[in-house]
């Protein structure tokens, strides 16, 4: 009945003792992965279930990750990959009828990749929705999850190059929407003046 020793299951199906590295690199990375996963999902369920989902993925393979060398890169991948597919799966879930409990910033620690700067968390997370999902993966790893360019390429599959385009256009669309262009209006009647 067991799935052979690579799934870490004995033989009635339960879970043999749970790899200590494992353990020990979830809990010191726990709020540093939790914070990526909010960021790209854009609420605190769907970061739970994304990086719940992504780290049961990776802890079915964790020997051969680990013995490769840091896991780092592989854990923001299949974070990424993750989101990718609970996106394509997004249009048959429930909606929720009441905006979803938000981290209270009083918990978060002084360094928080700047979050704390933004006024409204509410604005950011609506903007960064709005973004396409290649533009807003690229945005939270170039400049959130302080990756550079070559390791969000290859975290997110893609060239530097496309990495570079993806930023830019979602940099300038998060522009757009935290700092929209003044009206028309004023300009007109100074043009114009009062008539």
């Amino acid at each position: 009945m067991g799935r052979g020793p690579n799934t870490g299951l004995d033989q009635v199906g339960t879970n043999v003792q749970e790899p200590s590295d494992f353990t020990e690199y979830v809990s010191g990375n726990a709020y540093r992965l939790k914070r990526i996963a909010y960021v790209l999902a854009g609420n605190d369920a769907d970061a739970e279930d994304l990086m719940q989902t992504a780290l049961a993925k990776l802890y079915l393979v964790w020997p051969r990750i680990t013995a490769r060398g840091t896991p780092d890169a592989y854990v923001r991948r299949a974070l990424v990959t993750t989101h990718r597919e609970m996106h394509r799966r997004h249009w048959w879930r429930e909606t929720p009828s009441a905006e979803p409990q938000r981290p209270d910033a009083a918990d978060a620690p002084v360094a928080d990749g700047g979050m704390a700067r933004v006024e409204d968390r509410s604005q950011l997370l609506a903007a960064l929705a709005s973004l396409t999902v290649r533009q807003r993966e690229a945005v939270v790893l170039r400049y959130y999850a302080d990756l550079s360019e070559r390791d969000t390429a290859e975290t997110l599959g893609c060239s530097v190059g496309t990495v570079k385009a993806l930023s830019s256009r979602g940099l300038a669309a998060l522009r757009a929407a935290l700092n929209p262009a003044p009206s028309a209006a004023p300009l007109t009647e100074a043009l114009h003046g009062n008539r």
